[in-house]
């Protein structure tokens, strides 16, 4: 089943706490940590988690847009994230870090921009819990989502396929009704959404319909027979 993440960086700031109840449904919720370094926006940090973790029964899904991730992704997992993603880009020692945010009690997951190609990360999946795809260049929500990137969910789908590994491949940036079905056709089980969840009228329903939508996709998905 498709798992629909919505992310609180479309959320009303001033209401967290709220915002992750309305969203009680799904099956994680998306926190994107941003530095003013690695990504031109500065967000949400590791004493905010803490009040989230506590606020909300939802797990925490926390996307670190950062600098220096081997520092700062274990002390998320302390905070209460139960998925860490780090930046292939910013990481110094992925294999590593991922072990210990593992070590820790979280799941480990490592984010490619969108010009970031997977093919050089291949010996490193099994070191993973998921692998996120950037559909949009990260740093700000409400982006159009880039159609180019399909090719490279499907491409990631297949050497997950290749090894038989159970990672989750994840993608995030311009998910919404129009764009979903793609992505689950291309290979995605779980999605981030920001503006598609946080702008609707019933952000629970929106989270319903998102996911109704993906698993329709998947199931008539090619990678998805036998999967």
């Amino acid at each position: 089943m498709a798992q629909i993440n919505p992310s609180i960086l479309s959320a009303d700031f001033a209401r967290l706490a709220e915002e992750a109840k309305a969203v009680e449904g799904a099956d994680w919720l998306h926190v994107d940590v941003m530095d003013n370094h690695f990504v031109p926006n500065l967000t949400l940090g590791v004493p905010i988690v803490e009040s989230l973790s506590r606020a909300t029964k939802t797990p925490l899904d926390c996307h670190l847009m950062i600098e220096d991730p081997d520092r700062w992704a274990p002390r998320y997992v302390e905070a209460g994230a139960g998925s860490v993603t780090f930046h292939a880009e910013a990481a110094a020692a992925p294999v590593r870090l991922a072990r210990e945010i593992r070590a820790k009690g979280a799941r480990a997951s490592m984010a490619l921009k969108p010009a970031t190609p997977i093919e050089p990360y291949e010996d490193l999946l099994p070191e993973l819990d998921m692998l996120l795809i950037m559909t949009v260049e990260p740093g700000f929500g409400g982006q159009a989502f880039l159609d180019i990137m399909l090719s490279k969910i499907r491409r990631t789908r297949e050497l997950i396929s290749k090894h038989g590994l159970e990672l989750w491949l994840q993608v995030d940036g311009g998910v919404s009704a129009a764009t979903i079905e793609r992505c689950a056709e291309a290979g995605a089980d779980v999605f981030v959404a920001g503006s598609a969840v946080y702008g609707a009228a019933d952000p629970a329903e929106a989270v319903r319909a998102l996911r109704a939508q993906a698993d329709g996709a998947t199931a008539s998905a090619a990678w998805a027979c036998g999967h």
